[in-house]
């Protein structure tokens, strides 16, 4: 990779506790920086850049992999996979506007051809959701019913539609930034979202839930 203007100076001569301080300032510093400025520095060769990146977007690629293949060991495999393309691809991206789109919209590709390898491509998931990485307090029988009804509900839409569902209420997207991410048109999106809003009143309602949105997926996330 070229080094450009935004490229960090090589560090001078340090002792054993000066490098340890540079380096912890080092990453305060890398953890503040904007997008296009850690993209800038990755392309300069900056290796801790890159760190602070995966840092920055690990746990959302994760859980939208996760939320939408409901799968652990998959999202995993989708992450790693993801931050591989950004270090392949990473010459080609530019600013702060391109990278969290490219990102999702790869995490939702590589969430697609992962279901289909699976022959699981718009067909009910049916297994139970896996226990999450970080294990979070023990849920009650009445939570434990409330999450495994609305998990249901969910696996039970389409991938497209689910998909939409992941990236409006998990990830807080709004229809238009979907619509950048998905590459489609703004109205598809929101046909889908109905659709899929739609169809989970109807599944919740059948076990006497209400669809309430966000507190709904409080369930799932």
């Amino acid at each position: 990779m070229h080094r450009g203007p935004d490229a960090m100076p090589a560090a001078p001569d340090l002792s054993p506790s000066e490098s340890h301080a540079h380096i912890r300032n080092e990453a305060i510093l890398m953890d503040e920086l904007s997008d296009s400025r850690l993209i800038a520095q990755i392309q300069s060769g900056n290796i801790r850049a890159f760190s602070a990146l995966y840092e920055k977007y690990r746990h959302r690629v994760y859980r939208t992999a996760l939320a939408i293949t409901r799968d652990a060991a998959a999202a995993e495999d989708i992450l790693q996979e993801c931050f591989l393309r950004v270090h392949a691809h990473i010459d080609k991206l530019h600013g702060e506007h391109t990278l969290a789109p490219w990102l999702y919209r790869v995490t939702v590709n590589l969430s697609y051809q992962r279901l289909n390898k699976d022959h699981r491509q718009f067909q009910i998931l049916r297994r139970l959701v896996e226990p999450p990485a970080h294990p979070s307090p023990p849920l009650t029988v009445e939570q434990e019913e409330l999450h495994e009804i609305v998990t249901r509900a969910l696996d039970m839409l389409s991938f497209d539609h689910r998909v939409v569902v992941v990236l409006y209420y998990l990830n807080e997207f709004s229809v238009e930034e979907i619509a950048e991410i998905l590459d489609c048109p703004v109205g598809t999106v929101k046909s889908r979202l109905h659709y899929a809003r739609r169809r989970l009143k109807e599944l919740l309602a059948s076990e006497g839930l209400a669809w309430e949105g966000k507190l709904a997926w409080e369930w799932i996330g």
